[in-house]
């Protein structure tokens, strides 16, 4: 179980390594190095590369894995440097980081090859394992810090969960940094609290096995998975923005047709305003669609009758759809529909003229915001009942 936990995970960062490093016509994502290391650095974990470095030097996976945890350590600072500091103070930290991981490499290598030819010494262990959590404690302490400080600055929400998944991933890091802090109190006062041969015959047995093998894994795989998550999610996310664009452009054709021919003037370009959206720019396009349709409703206000929503509004709260937004565009649909009609036989207001909808203000200059109301406008507007029910009120009054 816990073979193919291990190496699976492997084999799949390895792929997101090799994502990581190809290039986008010509070019690399900011990091790219940083971020192809640290993937590549979990290989270490796996049951495979630990039989084969064991079979040549005795005891040294231990040492392979605790110096790749410290390259995926310093990999990740490098990346949020990179992202987060202008690029001269960046690449300073990012080599004063460099140095401290090869003098914090160079001390581990010593201290066990000095273990190895004295016997195991309990105290030549506690001093690798002290250079060890020392490294991996401050800089996963910082990772926490970063990530999460960022995460809250961050408006893109796949970055935003993306971020917090790496700050978990930090947690599950100091989780083993405190973990062996404790062995090495632990050795350095000969008390014996946690045995240093036993197997692991799974993730989380012996106890020990959840802070020393699986902490780690669970640390690395969640801060790859979570700085890795955005650069995945990216193309998901336009391409369902793209979808959102073309339906809303397509479903808002209809009142836009209503709207422009009562006002063509507010057409903003009449020499393509027949022609589709192009799948390239449809942001624009969309953008447009709202634009003229809120300003030929603005052209219609001469011709927009309270009487018309009063009786609409009655309409509606009969219906018990009072005070929702589907109530409120049948409402506005009612009112423009009615508008469109009077402009069109060139008839004058006629008594009190009717107030903007509900949320005009709020929604200004937010096209995400503008375009939702619309559509509910759009489909409100073909539905007859309020409509018809609002014109025969009126003109009953009359």
């Amino acid at each position: 179980m816990i073979n193919i936990l291990f190496t699976g995970t492997a084999v799949v960062l390895l792929c997101f390594a090799a994502y990581w490093v190809r290039g986008r016509g010509g070019h690399r994502p900011t990091g790219t190095w940083a971020m192809a290391a640290l993937l590549t650095s979990f290989a270490s974990y796996a049951p495979a590369v630990e039989r084969a470095v064991e079979s040549v030097v005795p005891h040294v996976a231990r040492l392979l894995s605790n110096t790749f945890t410290l390259m995926a350590a310093t990999s990740v600072l490098a990346f949020l440097f990179q992202l987060n500091l202008e690029r001269e103070r960046a690449h300073r930290k990012i080599r004063l980081r460099v140095i401290a991981l090869g003098i914090s490499v160079a001390g581990m290598t010593a201290f066990f090859l000095a273990e190895q030819l004295t016997g195991r010494s309990p105290v030549l262990y506690a001093c690798y394992v002290l250079v060890h959590i020392s490294f991996l404690g401050y800089t996963a302490k910082d990772f926490l810090l970063q990530t999460w400080a960022q995460s809250r600055r961050s408006t893109r929400r796949s970055q935003r969960w993306g971020l917090r998944t790496t700050s978990v991933g930090c947690g599950f890091a100091l989780v083993y940094a405190a973990y062996k802090l404790f062995a090495l109190v632990s050795i350095g006062l000969g008390l014996g609290l946690v045995p240093d041969h036993a197997r692991c015959s799974t993730p989380l047995t012996p106890v020990r096995c959840a802070f020393s093998v699986t902490a780690p894994a669970v640390a690395v795989l969640l801060i790859a998975v979570g700085l890795t998550l955005p650069a995945l999610l990216w193309p998901l996310s336009r391409l369902r923005r793209r979808r959102w664009e073309q339906a809303s452009f397509r479903a808002l054709e209809p009142l836009w047709r209503e709207v422009t021919a009562a006002v063509p003037e507010v057409v903003l370009d009449p020499g393509h305003a027949e022609t589709g959206a192009d799948t390239h720019d449809l942001d624009f396009h969309l953008h447009r669609r709202v634009i003229e349709i809120n300003d030929g409703v603005l052209a219609l206000r001469p011709y927009r009758r309270a009487a018309v929503r009063d009786a609409a509004a009655a309409e509606v709260a009969r219906r018990g759809a009072a005070d929702t937004p589907e109530g409120d565009a049948e409402v506005e649909a009612a009112v423009i529909a009615a508008a469109v009609d009077a402009k069109r036989a060139g008839l004058p207001l006629d008594g009190e003229e009717a107030p903007p909808a509900a949320g005009t203000r709020s929604r200004k200059g937010d096209l995400p915001a503008e375009t939702a109301w619309l559509l509910l406008v759009a489909d409100a507007y073909p539905r007859r009942p309020a409509r018809e029910h609002a014109a025969a009120t009126v003109g009953a009054a009359s």
